[in-house]
């Protein structure tokens, strides 16, 4: 079975899977399969979406459940957990929608929203509509960047026979190197 065989079979829920714990890689390719063909672009928004609206949201009732304790085994960053904390409380919309553009909050800051008792009412409608939005996005960019890979990834198919070929040769020959280096330390 070839890849893109797999792609169209299991893409949208690997797609799934794979924005409920990580988002923005796993977007992109979703876009640039899009664009080969191999997905269909809205339903590639919708699986995007929902996994990452799955994962904040599993981020955020663990935040609730367990967030202060968790928070407070990171000592050195109270101050900033608790400026964020505030920022939660006066801007909770944009917080919970941006959360998802901030590099180094995708898991961190459900957590915190959830830790600083956002009640869920607020909580849920703003990750659903982050969750399209960042969706959109991101998988509009990889549907973009498609026309830059695309060429590339027809190619690659091609030079993949020759990397592999390469790999195994340097590998064999680092192999017979340390062997031999092996055997004349053994003779010493």
């Amino acid at each position: 079975m070839d890849i893109n065989a797999l792609i169209e079979q299991y893409g949208y829920a690997a797609l799934v899977i794979g924005s409920v714990a990580e988002g923005e890689t796993i977007t992109l390719l979703g876009g640039v399969a899009a664009h080969q063909g191999l997905l269909k672009f809205p339903l590639v928004v919708a699986a995007v979406a929902l996994g990452g609206m799955i994962g904040d949201q599993l981020l955020y009732f663990l935040g609730v459940r367990f967030g202060p304790t968790l928070l407070r085994r990171f000592s050195r960053h109270q101050k900033k957990i608790q400026r964020a904390q505030k920022l939660i409380q006066r801007h909770p919309y944009l917080f919970v929608i941006g959360t998802r553009f901030m590099y180094g909050f995708r898991i961190i800051g459900p957590l915190l929203i959830g830790a600083s008792r956002l009640p869920p009412k607020i909580f849920l409608p703003l990750n659903i509509l982050g969750a399209i939005v960042w969706a959109l996005i991101f998988s509009t960019l990889g549907y973009a960047g498609g026309e830059v890979i695309g060429p590339w990834l027809h190619s690659f198919d091609q030079h993949l026979r020759h990397w592999v070929w390469l790999i195994g040769v340097l590998v064999l020959v680092v192999l017979i190197r340390l062997w031999l280096k092996r055997r004349e330390n053994k003779r010493d």
